[in-house]
Formats: structure tokens, C-alpha cells, sequence
């Protein structure tokens, strides 16, 4: 008969910090946020004055490739400084370098990977629509739905209001698409 190796170990509700989950939380729901955001706010510029479910969707592939660089180089460099101040601090106190420093090309890949998974709603949205009007609403209207959910992830895992939490997600996300979406209809109708 073979022994049983698995320990479990009771955490009441009252004894788990939350505030420990804060930085991936929040590098995975800003990450999958700004993904969502910025792409459909990219395509609904180009909606503005593009009908073409083409270059639409042309426009969000390309929004999703360089966002997703973008961030995985940002929490590259951003990761990796903090980890040569924490080892600079740990040879000035003449400690050892422990071994849980943050790992920058996980961060990275992390940062990345989530940016393209928020990215991917208002692409999946728009690729099969051909009607113009149609397209932009069911982009608005995923968009929406997936502001929704990533601000209902967020605060269920961080245990913080989730009324404020899709609130507030769900309004910035309109006013960026909103702002993308008329200044460049503006700028397009102005002949520039």
C-alpha cells in the first residue's frame, strides 16, 4: 500500500493577504485590458472611415503583433531593473542573492500572452461581419462584454468591489474607443 504524500494545509478566508496576488493580477488584467482596449479602439478609428472588414481587421492583427511586443519589451525592462536593484541591495547588506528574484522572460511572456488574449475579442468580433454598422456594433458590444468579465475577474481575485471594478473598466474602454473612433472620423472627414 502506498503512502499518501499530500499535505493539505487550511487558510482561513481571514488569513490570505490578498495584496500578494496584486502584481500578477494586476500585470495580467491590465495586460489583457490593454489588449482589448487598444485594439478595438485602433479598429474603431479605422472603422471611422474605412468600410472595408478588411483593413479592419488588417489594422487589429497589426495592433495585437506590436502591442504585444510592446508590453512583453516593457515588462522585460521593467522586471529586470527591479531585479538589479533587489540584487544591488542584497550585495550592499553582503546577503546571499536568493533564488525567488522576479524572472523577467517569464514576466515577459506573461505580459505578452495576455495583451494577445484581450486582443483577440474585438478581432474574432469583427472578422466575420461584413455589414460596416454591424461590425462596429457587435465590436462595441463585445467589447463591452469583455470589460465586463476581465473587471469581474479582477476584483473576484483581488476580493475588491466588483460593481466599481466592471464600472470603472467598462467607461474607460468607451471613452478610448470613443475618442478614437471621432477624432479620427474628424480628421478624416477634414481631408488630412
Amino acid at each position: 500500500m502506498a503512502a499518501q504524500n499530500d499535505v493539505c494545509i487550511p487558510v482561513s478566508e481571514e488569513d490570505f493577504d490578498y495584496s500578494q496576488r496584486g502584481q500578477w493580477l494586476r500585470a495580467a488584467v491590465l495586460g489583457a485590458t490593454d489588449g482589448l482596449v487598444s485594439v478595438a479602439s485602433l479598429m474603431m478609428g479605422v472603422g471611422a472611415v474605412k468600410h472595408d472588414v478588411r483593413v479592419m481587421v488588417l489594422t487589429g492583427f497589426a495592433g495585437l503583433v506590436a502591442g504585444a511586443c510592446s508590453m512583453a519589451i516593457g515588462e522585460f525592462v521593467s522586471v529586470y531593473s527591479q531585479r538589479d536593484v533587489e540584487v544591488a541591495q542584497m550585495k550592499r547588506d553582503n546577503r546571499n542573492v536568493k533564488e525567488d528574484l522576479p524572472n523577467p522572460v517569464q514576466a515577459a511572456l506573461a505580459s505578452a500572452v495576455a495583451f494577445m488574449v484581450g486582443a483577440m475579442v474585438p478581432l474574432l468580433a469583427a472578422a466575420f461581419i461584413v455589414d460596416h454598422k454591424v461590425r462596429i456594433g457587435v465590436v462595441v458590444a463585445t467589447v463591452s462584454l469583455g470589460l465586463v468579465v476581465f473587471g469581474w475577474i479582477g476584483a473576484f481575485l483581488g476580493r475588491t468591489p466588483v460593481v466599481k471594478s466592471c464600472f470603472r473598466i467598462v467607461v474607460g474602454g468607451w471613452m478610448a474607443m470613443a475618442i478614437t473612433f471621432g477624432l479620427t472620423k474628424w480628421i478624416g472627414s477634414s481631408g488630412l
